[in-house]
């Protein structure tokens, strides 16, 4: 299913409505961005590399307090979270708190689910982020926060399990979060066709026809695909399946020489990284705090893992100079969609550069995560 953020004119404001709260979405070079970060709140540690991935540590003597925060895995896991298919049980909140089984929709909905936070803290959801269950397995469509309290959510979802639809176990936490070529596609071009093709690609990153292959080629994909995900599950390929095991022991030394390059910093944290494949800059996660950033950085090295593996196999580093690019605000196209007094969500595209920032309005106002990609596509 194609879906985009349709912009409006400049300086015109379209009003949503959904499930009785108000959200606003706008697009326009002419809207004006919050101050810009200070670039004296980041800074980057010299690269990490192993074969072709350099990944650039990034440091702040600054730690905004995130503990009020849940994160989607935390969120299923603890029970406070539910994800279920439309159509089937949805859940509605009585007014002591307890939750109520109801019917909530004509029926399900590949790209859509539905999703009620019962805990008492607002829950971060980031694109790319898998839930297993269901008829299919999704990932999460875009970066936003959920309330606690707040009336079941239309949640916008991609499948990443393109050959099965049918009744399987309650949506939990995978754990996951699909590597850079697929949440792309979800995350920037909002496409399900674009996802499933990425899911069975590997990486969409363009290729030379003189680069060395990749460790991770199309063929053995296909071939662990048939074998051990034949519903095409991106949990079963890159997780359960020969591939899976390639990715575990790249992360393994990856994380080792990750953890003895960070490990004497004093005064500063790490809040998020930087990310080259073969000496081109494509990636960078930030997140407000170190506790943040470490809720998260288990999946995402696994997501940088598989994507490394599945690009070609050159060994250059990134320079600084490139890498610092990706700590700068972009200037160009905006879109912003906005929860009153919980979330604002931010698009600025640059060229073949996007960012996607996060806010939370409350308790106080904050950029919990920031996305800045080199787009594939």
């Amino acid at each position: 299913m194609e879906r985009s953020l349709l912009g409006a004119l400049a300086g015109t404001l379209l009003g949503i409505s959904t499930l009785g709260s108000m959200a606003f979405v706008w697009a326009g070079s002419g809207t004006p961005a919050p101050d810009p970060k200070p670039e004296g709140d980041w800074r980057l540690l010299d690269p990490i590399t192993y074969e072709n991935i350099s990944i650039f540590p990034v440091v702040s003597s600054l730690s905004q307090d995130t503990s009020s925060f849940v994160t989607l895995d935390d969120g299923l896991s603890s029970g406070d979270v539910l994800v279920r298919e439309q159509g089937g049980e949805g859940m509605a909140r009585s007014r002591d708190s307890r939750s109520d089984a109801r019917q909530y929709n004509t029926g399900a909905s590949v790209n859509q689910l539905v999703l009620i936070n019962r805990g008492k803290h607002p829950v971060v959801l980031l694109a790319g982020e898998l839930v297993s269950g269901g008829k299919q397995d999704r990932i999460i469509a875009k970066d936003r926060i959920v309330a606690p309290g707040a009336d079941p959510l239309p949640l916008d979802v991609f499948c990443v399990e393109h050959g099965r639809w049918s009744a399987g176990t309650q949506f939990s936490a995978a754990k996951t979060m699909v590597h850079p070529s697929v949440r792309e596609q979800a995350a920037v071009k909002q496409s399900q066709n674009e996802v499933w093709a990425s899911v069975s690609a590997g990486s969409t990153a363009p290729r030379s026809a003189s680069a060395p292959p990749p460790r991770l080629a199309a063929s053995d994909i296909a071939s662990a695909m048939e074998t051990n995900a034949p519903t095409q599950s991106y949990a079963k390929l890159y997780k359960e399946s020969p591939v899976g095991v390639s990715v575990d022991s790249f992360v393994d030394e990856v994380q080792r020489r990750f953890a003895r390059a960070t490990s004497g910093l004093k005064g500063e944290h790490i809040v998020g990284v930087v990310v080259a494949y073969g000496g081109e800059v494509a990636w960078s996660d930030i997140f407000a705090s170190s506790d943040l950033f470490q809720h998260y950085w288990s999946k995402l090295l696994r997501s940088y893992a598989v994507e490394a593996l599945a690009r070609p196999t050159l060994r250059e580093v990134a320079s600084r100079d490139d890498a610092r690019e990706f700590l700068r605000h972009l200037n160009g196209r905006e879109q912003v969609e906005s929860e009153p007094g919980v979330y604002r969500w931010r698009e600025v595209t640059e060229g073949k550069l996007a960012q996607i920032e996060l806010d939370a309005l409350q308790p106080k106002p904050m950029t919990l995560h920031r996305l800045l990609l080199h787009r594939t596509s």
